[in-house]
């Protein structure tokens, strides 16, 4: 039996009256490729910025592996096994790749502030390990050769790639994209679709995303989530979801 990761239950998020997402109940069991989508405005970012930490919802409760996480704050939820990337590109643009990579697993380091600040103790073992696997990182996502260089000179397609292996450099178990793809051309979301499966089976994750490619989506989401004015209106397996009358009519209007 599948064991359920992340639950959310009746999760509602009101901004002045206005309820960005209402009554979401979903869960994600561990190991899934999970697909949340819905037409522009529908509140799948509110979604994600719920699960992450960065709004605390109205109403409802998420647990992530057991465990409550409402009232934790971002980094808090970094450190229990949630990494997420961005619709917009959040990188350190004045960094070099590899800087970008070697920050986030500092969630984990074992030295304490003090040999931190005094260069002592297991400081320079920490940090000589952080090197070594932040650069086979960068190797997965064949960004090695571009360690060096500012984030910001990267190409778009570079960037996101960046991206996600900055999210895995968090150690999560659970890791969000949202969009993932986008202002991607087709051979790049194609490889981009190849990397996502590869990297759920390399590093054992579970994996949730939120996307406007639906040929993303249903070539390699297992189950499908639709959200329409922030409520779902459908979910299960691709082909479930594209035959679906209500999702037929949330993207396209009018008569299913």
């Amino acid at each position: 039996m599948a064991k359920e990761l992340l639950k959310a239950t009746d999760v509602s998020e009101v901004f002045g009256g206005l309820k960005a997402v209402s009554d979401f109940n979903f869960h994600i069991d561990k190991g899934e490729l999970v697909g949340l989508i819905g037409p522009n405005g529908a509140g799948k970012t509110t979604a994600f910025n719920l699960i992450t930490g960065v709004y605390q919802p109205t109403t409802g409760e998420i647990h992530f592996d057991g465990k409550s996480i409402v009232g934790l704050k971002p980094y808090q939820i970094t450190q229990r096994g949630i990494a997420r990337t961005f619709q917009n590109i959040r990188l350190f643009s004045e960094l070099t790749v590899l800087e970008n990579v070697k920050i986030a697993f500092h969630f984990h380091v074992k030295y304490g502030l003090l040999e931190s600040v005094f260069r002592m103790g297991r400081y320079f073992s920490e940090e000589e390990k952080i090197e070594e696997e932040a650069l086979k990182l960068l190797k997965i996502f064949h960004l090695e050769d571009k360690a060096d260089e500012l984030a910001k000179n990267l190409p778009y397609g570079a960037q996101r790639r960046l991206e996600i292996a900055r999210a895995l450099a968090a150690k999560p178990k659970l890791l969000l994209l949202d969009e993932p793809a986008a202002g991607m051309n087709p051979q790049e979301t194609k490889e981009l679709m190849e990397m996502i499966s590869w990297i759920r089976k390399e590093f054992g994750l579970t994996i949730l995303l939120i996307e406007h490619d639906m040929s993303l989506v249903m070539g390699i989401c297992e189950r499908i989530y639709v959200l329409e004015y922030g409520m779902i209106i459908a979910q299960g397996t691709p082909d479930v979801i594209k035959n679906d009358p209500e999702v037929i009519r949330a993207y396209l209007g009018g008569e299913a």
